[in-house]
């Protein structure tokens, strides 16, 4: 027979457990269930001052049950599929579990065999990500001796929108700090069109590539590295806008085959794979035509089954996907299934878009990308308490929050269900 739970919940990321904690504070006779097959909870954040060799990779790690909140029971499983029309998911080993209430929450998964080469590269140590390995990252920059130093991105969405140019700052910082910055080529190679879609923190990006002396590339999509030849091609996904772009310097070696494709070889190269919705999030019904969860962009509500509910990074939203994103959506989707329960209908609270991405641009610098759906540039009022005005503007303010206040408020705070 199968087990039921009258609020089921997938993933025990931040936002499984933030939804979990959050639902017990407020009714704790609640039956409560989350599958979740991971042994370690990982406050994935701080990788980007792991790479950078700034924070110790051991304490961004903590037992999975010492946060699963109590009162709730924990399936240590993987869920395989849904049957949404009997309110149904099945698991790998503990069959079928039945719910009231679905929360779909088990984030996304890392799909480096997207881009070929990639897997091998990374297997072989060739190339480094902070999204996969950030000590091994640290060991790359610590060990570079010069050249092509390339970071990347992919065309699907990825967590955290900003990080594979934080890496490529703080790289830059201790290249110059390390007297490298004459014989290293800084490249951050983007597919987009811009540095950051937010105005006031893109200005203040272009300052900090111009600081260093980064060679910027946008329009370049990566999808392949060869290895041995330690050579990674990029397809050029506007040609007429960036025919100057490449031509502009040879100094790094690139090579145009084409219209579309450039070849430029690397001494280091960090790329945050391409990234995909889990396999049985895919192969469901409850995805849309691109393979995220299909919700409501304010509700969070599933557009076909009004008792199911998503969040996080599985969502599809038209945000950056980030802690900061689900420390605004867990309160819309516990406001809405208490609600349902109570009085069989959702309530008002809406989801606006808001994330938020720090950039970190140096060692002891950063800035806060606070937006919305519409890209507005929307910093916390709380800030000023910590006297900055300006969070658009590197503050080394906003670095300590970065380090020590964020990873606070998350193990304390989020995480235990309470209002941050």
């Amino acid at each position: 027979m199968a087990s039921h739970y009258q609020i089921l919940i997938i993933g025990g990321g931040t936002a499984g457990i933030m939804t979990a904690a959050q639902l017990v504070k407020k009714n704790k006779n609640l039956e409560i269930g989350i599958i979740e097959p991971s042994d370690t909870h990982y406050y994935q954040p701080a990788w980007t001052l792991v790479g950078g060799g700034t924070y110790d990779y051991d304490k961004t790690a903590r037992p999975m049950s010492s946060l699963i909140p109590k009162g709730v029971k924990w399936i240590k499983d993987y869920a395989t599929s849904f049957d949404a029309d009997n309110n149904t998911v099945n698991t790998k080993s503990s069959g079928a579990v039945t719910y009231d209430y679905l929360v779909v929450a088990p984030g996304l998964v890392m799909a480096p065999e997207m881009i070929e080469g990639l897997p091998e590269a990374l297997e072989k140590g060739i190339v480094c990500s902070n999204y996969t390995d950030p000590k091994h990252t640290w060991e790359q920059i610590k060990n570079f001796k010069g050249g092509n130093a390339v970071f990347t991105q992919p065309t699907t969405p990825i967590k955290c929108g900003g990080a594979p140019q934080k890496i490529a700052y703080l790289a830059a910082d201790y290249f110059r700090k390390n007297k490298l910055a004459d014989k290293t080529n800084v490249i951050f190679a983007t597919p987009g069109s811009v540095i950051f879609g937010v105005k006031p923190i893109k200005e203040t990006l272009m300052k900090v590539i111009h600081r260093y002396g980064i060679h910027f590339k946008p329009f370049y999509a990566p999808f392949k590295i060869d290895s041995d030849k330690k050579i990674v091609y990029f397809r050029n996904t506007a040609p007429e806008e960036n025919k100057c772009v490449i031509m502009e310097d040879n100094t790094l070696g690139e090579k145009l085959t084409g219209d579309t494709v450039i070849e430029m070889p690397f001494d280091m190269l960090h790329l945050a794979p391409p990234q995909a919705a889990p396999k049985f999030i895919k192969e469901s019904n409850l995805v849309n035509d691109a393979g995220w969860l299909d919700v409501d962009h304010h509700t969070l509500q599933h557009h076909k089954y009004a008792n199911i509910f998503g969040l996080g990074d599985v969502a599809a939203l038209p945000t950056a996907k980030t802690g900061a994103a689900i420390r605004k959506q867990v309160p819309v989707v516990v406001d809405n299934i208490t609600m349902l329960i109570n009085q069989q209908k959702i309530g008002s609270k809406s989801y606006n878009g808001y994330s938020s991405c720090p950039l970190v641009t140096g060692y002891g610098k950063m800035t806060l990308a606070e937006f919305d759906y519409e890209g507005n540039f929307t910093p916390d009022p709380k800030l000023k308490q910590m006297l900055i005005f300006d969070s658009s503007k590197e503050h080394w303010r906003l670095w300590m929050l970065k380090k020590y206040g964020l990873p606070y408020l998350y193990w304390n705070k989020m995480m235990k269900g309470k209002d941050v």
